[in-house]
């Protein structure tokens, strides 16, 4: 016997009346409504250009990373902004990393020199300005800890 329609399903449902012995097939996933796909749009946004922001910032302040922001920025970017991620993968520094990261997780064997050598330079500027001991510390736990993880990550395929 047919289920009768509700409000949220406007045909009638044929469940009960199968014979068939046929197995089906499942029913294709839809895809996200308009207003799902740009709920939060803005605050991907929003998070793309911050991201971007404290990257730019941070070519010019010690200890305060780049690359990190830049693929957070190209990351948000991608579901926020299509000319933000667009222009992120066309530029000619930032570009090939971006599309790396994407591709294969990589980071080039420079970007990772370049990424530990600043880090041991901050490491250095903390020892010696640092008032307690457990502050440098901890920095430098934590810098290990990236450094590691940093150097644990694939190099990018040639050619």
């Amino acid at each position: 016997m047919p289920v009768p329609p509700t409000s949220a399903d406007p045909q009638p449902r044929q469940d009960a009346e199968r014979t068939d012995t046929a197995p089906s097939a499942a029913p294709a996933p839809q895809p996200a409504p308009p207003q799902a796909r740009g709920r939060f749009r803005w605050a991907w946004w929003l998070l793309a250009y911050t991201s971007l922001g404290l990257g730019i910032v941070g070519i010019v302040v010690p200890g305060l990373p780049t690359v990190p922001f830049v693929l957070l920025s190209a990351f948000a970017a991608a579901r926020g902004s299509e000319r933000l991620h667009a222009r992120l993968l066309a530029h000619r520094q930032f570009g090939p990393m971006i599309r790396d990261w994407q591709a294969h997780g990589a980071v080039s064997r420079r970007a990772k020199r370049l990424a530990v050598s600043m880090m041991a330079a901050c490491a250095v500027i903390m020892v010696l300005t640092s008032p307690q001991w457990w502050m440098w510390a901890s920095g430098i736990a934590i810098m290990t800890v990236v450094a590691i993880w940093l150097w644990r990550r694939p190099e990018p395929p040639r050619g």
